[in-house]
C-alpha cells in the first residue's frame, strides 16, 4: 500500500512541477491524474496495489470535505456579503455541467448506434 500510495503521490508532483514549469492554467494534481491515466492506459491494466489503494483512498472520501467545511466556516462573514455572486456562479456552473453531460451522452449514444447500424 505504501508504494501505491508513493506512486500516487509522485504523479502528482510531477504534475506539480510540470504546471509550474510551463505555466499551465491548471492544478497541478489534475495534470498528475491526467498523467497517472494515460500511463496506466497505455500499459492496459491497473495494478492491484494501486487498484487497492485507490479504492481505499475513495471509501474515505468524504473525510476531504472537512477542510473544505473548516474554510467555508471561517470566511463565512465574507460569503456572507457575496452570497448573490456566488449562488449565480453555482447555478450557472451547474447547468453548464449539466449540459455538458447530456451533450455528451447524446453524442456516445449516436456513435453506439451507426456503429451498431454499421455492424448489421
Amino acid at each position: 500500500m505504501l508504494g501505491a500510495l508513493a506512486t500516487l503521490l509522485v504523479y502528482q508532483l510531477i504534475g506539480e512541477v510540470l504546471v509550474l514549469a510551463l505555466a499551465l492554467p491548471l492544478p497541478g494534481p489534475v495534470v498528475g491524474m491526467l498523467l497517472l491515466f494515460v500511463s496506466l492506459w497505455a500499459k492496459g491494466a491497473i495494478p492491484e496495489k494501486l487498484r487497492d489503494t485507490a479504492n481505499g483512498l475513495l471509501q474515505h472520501l468524504s473525510l476531504l470535505f472537512v477542510p473544505a467545511g473548516v474554510g467555508v466556516m471561517v470566511h463565512f462573514a465574507r460569503l456572507s456579503g457575496e452570497w448573490l455572486p456566488l449562488v449565480v456562479a453555482v447555478l450557472a456552473s451547474t447547468a453548464l455541467a449539466i449540459a455538458a453531460a447530456a451533450l455528451t451522452m447524446r453524442l456516445l449514444m449516436r456513435q453506439g448506434a451507426s456503429r451498431e447500424g454499421e455492424a448489421r
